[in-house]
């Protein structure tokens, strides 16, 4: 008995070899191909809380201006799409010369097509919005051109959406949840975010943790995003910031020529002056940053920068640390106006207090002033 053939979509192909585990593929699909083959791995966690997948939500009005586009009288859609293939996907090589003196090779790619309620041979790396759009315009036999490379694991494919996106608007906290996800060498202005990201995303998980559920992320549910209320961007700041600056208490635990990073001394710092935040401002914390400067970017950031200056004379590990700490917050007590009132030194409303650097900086002058005068007056 013959075993039935899958069926194929085949193309011809130029294979460039950059790696032997990964070759790079060229070749053209039509706007129906396309979705037929490649799905886009959404961003998500699952139910143990380890993320799935790498993109973003679709725009709406960037896809609707793409397919409008798409469906005029002329079209030129020089843009490729950028597709990582299972390694199912095979390409052979046509006998003859090489393709650009040798650089490169002809051949014909042979992609299964899926059957129904399995997942298919391909991911969209880069271009989700555009195969959205191709998805949805009338001319479903519009050739596409496609830039692809053979690559199963989902860590090489995260590493190169970040890489493909890094010079675009791509949203600051998705870029932070997949950072600590990435195994691979990282840019510097990654690199460089990758600790902060990993410690945020410990912070928003750990049961000992005041932040537990608190941290917006990109992978959340709309049920768990509506409970989250601080955004990842300022927690991250808060911890890059210290971890980088020569003062911050922080910088003690990380290696800055090995890039070895002391994670759970970190946590436990953490853990420490947050917890003792939140028990000396009760009435501010767990509240949406409208009803609570605290619980905001400006707050957030601020309240980092007096860290620096509390915890670096606490033993972390001491059966009184706590207690310590708290009686340090309580010193500045008396100046702070998270949910009512004026700042006294700057003259701001509570609720005037906004985002920008002018006011990380006002609102953390305030604190740090109050804090060392008070330190002045008890000496």
């Amino acid at each position: 008995m013959k075993r039935a053939k899958r069926e194929v979509i085949e193309r011809r192909a130029i294979r460039i070899i950059q790696t032997p585990q990964h070759p790079l593929l060229m070749f053209a699909l039509s706007a129906k191909e396309l979705q037929v083959i490649a799905e886009v791995s959404r961003v998500s966690r699952d139910a143990e809380g380890r993320l799935l997948g790498y993109q973003r939500p679709e725009v709406k009005r960037h896809v609707r201006n793409i397919t409008e586009y798409l469906n005029g009288e002329e079209v030129i859609f020089p843009n490729s799409i950028i597709l990582a293939l299972s390694s199912a996907v095979v390409f052979r090589k046509v006998r003859g010369p090489r393709v650009d003196g040798g650089g490169a090779e002809a051949g014909t790619l042979s992609i299964p097509l899926p059957k129904p309620g399995q997942p298919r041979p391909a991911w969209i790396v880069d271009g989700q919005q555009r195969a959205l759009s191709l998805s949805q315009c009338r001319r479903q036999d519009l050739l596409v051109p496609v830039n692809a490379f053979i690559a199963d694991e989902v860590d090489l494919q995260r590493d190169q959406f970040l890489r493909v996106n890094s010079t675009k608007p791509l949203p600051r906290g998705l870029i932070t949840e997949l950072l600590p996800e990435v195994g691979t060498l990282l840019p510097p202005n990654l690199a460089v975010r990758k600790a902060p990201a990993a410690l945020c995303d410990l912070l928003n998980r750990d049961p000992e943790s005041p932040f537990k559920g608190l941290i917006r992320r990109n992978s959340m549910n709309a049920e768990a995003r509506r409970r989250a209320i601080i955004t990842d961007t300022a927690v991250v700041a808060m911890i890059k910031d210290s971890l980088s600056g020569l003062t911050g208490c922080l910088f003690p635990y990380r290696n800055i020529v090995t890039q070895e990073t002391d994670f759970e001394s970190i946590r436990r710092m953490l853990i420490l002056f947050w917890t003792a935040v939140k028990d000396v401002f009760p009435e501010a914390w767990g509240r949406h940053p409208s009803r609570s400067r605290l619980m905001h970017g400006t707050g957030i950031c601020a309240m980092g920068h007096l860290m620096d200056k509390v915890m670096s004379n606490i033993d972390i590990n001491g059966a009184r640390a706590l207690r310590l700490v708290k009686a340090e917050l309580l010193r500045i007590q008396p100046v702070c106006r998270w949910t009512e009132g004026c700042w006294e030194e700057s003259g701001l409303a509570w609720n005037q207090i906004q985002n920008t650097s002018q006011h990380v900086r006002l609102l953390s002058n305030a604190l740090i002033r109050a804090y060392m005068n008070s330190l002045r007056t008890a000496a």
